[in-house]
């Protein structure tokens, strides 16, 4: 089974990646990983702000990767920002038994209401180069984009209210 966790940024897609691997002991691949070792290497000529260029770049070859887990009857979770909505089109009924999509989704009330905490805990499995400059508005814009794209294109979503407990039952 291949499980796709998505996401707006600092949602705790890589947060619960790591709690899944630790619970079931299913390897995880952070596209942001990936990205950045693209990126890093020359192999690319973007940059980690190229985001719209870097889905439709990056999206091809995590769905290959996707195809070769399931035909080799792997299990394996990949979350990052660069999983299109549409992800579906990409495979065939036979793939799409196999995998399985969440997206993290943040209401505006719980936003608002742990903003500090969102900000406190965006280094809690990586650590980030930068100051992330992300504020209530942004994050609240972003969040509401996914929860649209979600509901139009059928995808499953996980929406955090009024405490974080995110987690899948396998």
């Amino acid at each position: 089974m291949v499980f796709l966790i998505a996401g707006a940024s600092h949602t705790g897609k890589t947060v619960l990646a790591q709690k899944i691997l630790e619970k079931y002991r299913i390897p995880y691949l952070s596209i942001d990983h990936l990205k950045m070792g693209l990126i890093r290497s020359g192999n690319v000529s973007l940059t980690p702000e190229d985001d719209e260029k870097l889905e439709s770049y990056l999206w091809p070859i995590v769905r290959e990767m996707i195809k070769t887990a399931v035909e080799n009857r792997q299990n394996l979770v990949i979350e990052g920002a660069y999983i299109p909505f549409d992800w579906k089109e990409s495979f065939d009924s036979g793939y799409l038994k196999d995998i399985r999509y969440y997206c993290l989704v943040m209401t505006k009330r719980y936003i608002e209401n742990h903003f500090s905490d969102i900000q406190k805990y965006e280094n809690a499995i990586e650590t980030r180069k930068g100051n992330w400059n992300g504020t209530v508005q942004s994050v609240v814009a972003e969040n509401t984009q996914n929860l649209e794209l979600c509901r139009k294109y059928g995808c499953d979503f996980i929406l955090i209210d009024t405490d974080y407990q995110v987690d899948i039952e396998l």
